[in-house]
């Protein structure tokens, strides 16, 4: 799947993504994440965020955002390009041990 914007990695787990100008609107789409993420706006003019059942907001330099896993969400197009950075909070792994179960007595 092509993503609607660019992406550079600024540090582990740390991205800018910039949303041309020119992106037409219908590739912004309503989608959710695996991981839960926190926003930052570094550039936005008229662009908006908007959750699930809520109204749209108006993104301003240095807002921020927090957006939870599987949480459904998309942007709305504004002028001139929509910059963010994104911090992708790591998944929490679930590692299997060797658990053993303790034999109970018979009484």
């Amino acid at each position: 799947m092509k993503h609607p914007f660019s992406e550079e990695l600024v540090s582990e787990n740390t991205y800018l993504r910039t949303f041309a100008e020119g992106i037409d609107n219908d590739e912004l789409i309503w989608h959710r994440d695996h991981e839960d993420r926190v926003i930052t706006v570094v550039e936005s003019n008229g662009w908006k965020f908007q959750a699930e059942d809520k109204l749209p907001i108006d993104l301003t330099a240095d807002d921020r955002i927090e957006v939870n896993a599987e949480e459904w969400h998309r942007v709305i197009k504004g002028q001139g390009n929509l910059v963010v950075e994104v911090q992708k909070k790591p998944m929490m792994k679930i590692m299997k041990g060797n658990h053993k179960k303790a034999k109970q007595r018979s009484a």
